[in-house]
């Protein structure tokens, strides 16, 4: 089963209103487990980037003059997508903005059936409690202690941890190595607390087989 957690950092909070992608970051989970395989950009927005969302990420339209565009990017980052669910954080922010740069740059969008929004899943586990991204990382000790700003790949990366621990899948891995371990214990315990089973043989058993060792040439049950 793949899966692909995905993070973007934006200009702004609406697309509608002409905020753009400035980073998008992906991180490859198989069987619900980081592979390592990640992909990240930088994209040039075309707009200016407010003082207020630069405060948040850190990113200002300097050091984007020289990225690429979302069109000169988007073919790398929809091989890398395939056709698996997508992880994300309030999932249809993501998906909102990936669906509008992918408009614009002639694509077709992402099917929102494919999010699987943490957020959503966070408030529906534990409902009344915080569901931040950092709140969760905090809730199932996931180290976020490098995120001093928001980055798309870093926050892809501590959402596929975060991801992994809220649907269970660590646990359960761990428990079925606990109980697989448990069980080879169990059996090693009752093999060494076992008495051997020791049965003298008959006196017809006996001239059975001496009958039988007499048909062959030099057995070496008689040298």
């Amino acid at each position: 089963m793949r899966e692909i957690a995905l993070d973007t950092e934006t200009t702004g909070l609406d697309p509608a209103a002409g905020h753009r992608i400035i980073e998008i970051g992906c991180v490859e989970l198989e069987n619900r487990f980081p592979t390592g395989a990640a992909f990240q950009r930088y994209v040039r927005p075309e707009r200016e980037i407010p003082e207020d969302a630069a405060r948040v990420h850190g990113i200002t339209a300097d050091m984007l003059a020289d990225k690429p565009l979302f069109a000169e990017i988007a073919e790398e980052l929809l091989e890398f997508l395939g056709d698996s669910a997508i992880v994300a954080h309030n999932a249809s922010f993501d998906i909102a903005f990936v669906n509008a740069e992918l408009e614009r740059a002639g694509r077709a969008p992402l099917d929102a059936a494919r999010a699987i929004d943490t957020a959503a899943i966070a408030r529906r586990k534990f409902p009344g409690a915080p569901a931040s991204l950092d709140a969760l990382c905090k809730r199932f000790g996931v180290d976020n202690s490098m995120r001093a700003r928001h980055g798309a790949l870093l926050d892809a990366e501590l959402l596929s941890e975060v991801y992994v621990a809220l649907v269970g899948g660590r646990q359960a891995s761990l428990s079925l190595a606990a109980n697989a371990r448990a069980a080879a214990a169990g059996a090693a315990a009752a093999r060494a607390g076992r008495t051997p089973l020791v049965r003298e043989p008959t006196a017809e058993e006996l001239a059975a087989h001496n009958a039988f060792i007499d048909t062959l040439e030099n057995p070496v049950w008689r040298q």
